[in-house]
């Protein structure tokens, strides 16, 4: 983990502000620090529908506005979605002064939040696409620590003055932040020039690697919304859900920090899954029989791992946008959207079924029964044993996120060869990146001195070439995705046939070899060859 990494930076600022403000308004659909008098079941389960229906919609609109309308992917519009969520707190606000029009501005400000608030993720998933690995992950997880802490401070400050203080002074200074961000990004990257009806077999892959992960995502979202349904009725579990949950989160993301600096490893949205598992199996079967204390202990588990894998979606989305050159938003709506509707329709379930029974079981017992199947079906097709999908659950190389110190890289202006069409016969395979001949040096760029031993990454190993490009990622720093690319570079594969291998199109395989090539400082093929006959597989 670089210093330069862990220098301030407004993204991690910008978004940890950005979470509290979500969290303040629209986050499991109360309003912690709003009156409790006004907060009527009425006026909850009123915002929280009209909120949710607005925030999955979105969700669900940008996934598919993504593949249709690609372009939008570079339209960066700050204003708009920051103007929205304003809107919508104004709307929160004046119901406090204008009673009788209680029920319209709620459903009005539900629906301005929900979308504002979907915009702005959206915006910062991009931003966060944009960068390095590394960067967006150390980013998000530090962002998300900070923003626990300033939830807490809010505490501080009378109810009377947050109420103003988020719309008024929180939000504008998030949306500076984001627009600091936003200068940073790289719009030429092949993530924001893809067009994803070119290469659909592309995004169709995509989805088929990764709906497991997105089903075990949605069944634990579905859990935790039936449990704030359940548990919200109260404004004591309020108040005792949000300060848990968001210490629970405070303390995962220190986990994970101080897990980053001392024992790199890698993880992804599936795995996640399964870790978390035996936590929620093990809450749902004690769930029946919690009442005060033991309910809000569930409910704030519930929602602390649902929040942990909202932030674990960011940075798998991410990191399939870079592995794949896939439209930055499309991996991230798609996530969303099946974490979102879930957790939704969970909560809506855990609130009109506080008064039923069944054949003389009580609503808790038959939620409880509901949510534990899902995990089960979820955690069955996750493990993939259904239809031979996988004999041992390993997941691909890009279902990878990488928490490693590898040293954070920015490639130089001059590495970054002409983003012309390259044919796909020998020569042009031969240098994938562009026509330019170097004299044929081994590269004296040296390698990291932060030595990581070699693990089990999903890779298949099948010879001697395949040691020595995993001794080249451990040492230079290449993502997964890289690795793969930089092995088929070597065996004389062509541009066109590592983009059919691998499901991904031309123009990804050449951004991946730009950076393959400025990692290892090197400009062609043969020189690639050479500095693997250099490396010794058995260190």
């Amino acid at each position: 983990m670089g210093k330069s990494m862990l220098a301030p930076h407004a993204s991690v600022a910008g978004f940890a502000i950005f979470l509290v403000v979500y969290a303040t308004q629209i986050w499991g659909g109360v309003f912690p620090f709003l009156p409790t008098d006004f907060q009527t079941q009425e006026v909850t389960l009123t915002f929280y529908l009209s909120q949710s229906l607005a925030f999955c919609a979105s969700y669900v609109a940008s996934a598919f506005g993504s593949y249709y309308v690609p372009s939008a992917a570079r339209r960066m519009l700050v204003t708009l979605s920051i103007s929205l969520t304003f809107i919508g707190s104004c709307f929160i606000i004046a119901v406090m002064y204008v009673p009788m029009f209680t029920l319209g501005f709620i459903v009005a400000g539900g629906a301005f939040l929900g979308v504002g608030c979907a915009g702005i993720f959206m915006l910062w998933q991009r931003y966060f696409s944009s960068i390095s690995a590394p960067e967006c992950n150390w980013r998000l997880i530090a962002g998300t620590a900070f923003g626990s802490l300033l939830y807490f401070m809010l505490y501080l400050i009378p109810d009377s003055l947050t109420a103003f203080l988020i719309p008024v002074v929180l939000l504008p200074i998030c949306a500076l932040c984001l627009s600091l961000s936003v200068r940073e990004m790289d719009f030429d990257q092949s993530m924001f020039e893809d067009i994803p009806r070119e290469h659909p077999q592309v995004y169709a892959r995509m989805l088929h690697d990764f709906w497991r992960s997105a089903g075990g995502l949605g069944a634990l979202a579905f859990a935790a919304g039936l449990a704030r349904g359940v548990a919200i009725v109260e404004p004591d579990i309020q108040i005792a859900v949000n300060t848990t949950s968001m210490a629970g989160v405070l303390i995962a993301c220190g986990f994970l920090i101080v897990a980053w600096r001392w024992f790199p490893f890698q993880f992804s949205l599936r795995s996640a899954f399964r870790a978390v598992y035996p936590i929620m199996f093990t809450g749902l079967l004690l769930f029946p029989f919690a009442q005060g204390a033991g309910l809000t202990l569930f409910a704030s588990v519930a929602y602390t791992v649902f929040s942990i894998m909202v932030l674990v979606l960011m940075m798998q989305s991410a990191q399939i946008a870079r592995d794949r050159g896939t439209n930055p938003v499309f991996a991230y709506a798609f996530f969303g959207a099946c974490a979102y509707v879930p957790q939704a329709l969970g909560f809506i379930l855990g609130w009109i079924t506080l008064d039923i029974d069944v054949m003389g079981i009580g609503k808790t017992a038959i939620l409880s029964m509901l949510a534990a199947y899902a995990l089960g079906m979820s955690l069955y097709f996750s493990a993939g044993t259904l239809l031979g999908l996988s004999k041992n659950g390993t997941p691909r190389r890009d279902d990878q996120i990488e928490l490693t110190s590898g040293k954070v890289w920015k490639a130089p202006e001059e590495a970054m060869f002409s983003k012309g069409p390259i044919e796909s016969g020998e020569g042009a395979a031969d240098a994938p990146v562009g026509s330019l001949q170097h004299s044929g040096r081994q590269s004296d760029k040296k390698p990291s001195k932060t030595r990581r031993p070699i693990g089990n990454d999903g890779f298949v190993i099948t010879d001697r070439l395949s040691k020595q490009c995993l001794v080249l990622k451990r040492d230079y720093g290449l993502s997964a995705r890289e690795t793969e690319v930089c092995e088929l570079i070597a065996r004389g594969r062509s541009v066109a046939a590592i983009a059919e291998e691998l499901f991904v199109s031309e123009n990804t395989v050449r951004t991946h070899s730009k950076h393959i090539y400025t990692k290892l400082d090197i400009h062609s093929r043969q020189e690639l060859g050479e500095l693997l006959s250099t490396v010794d597989p058995t260190l």
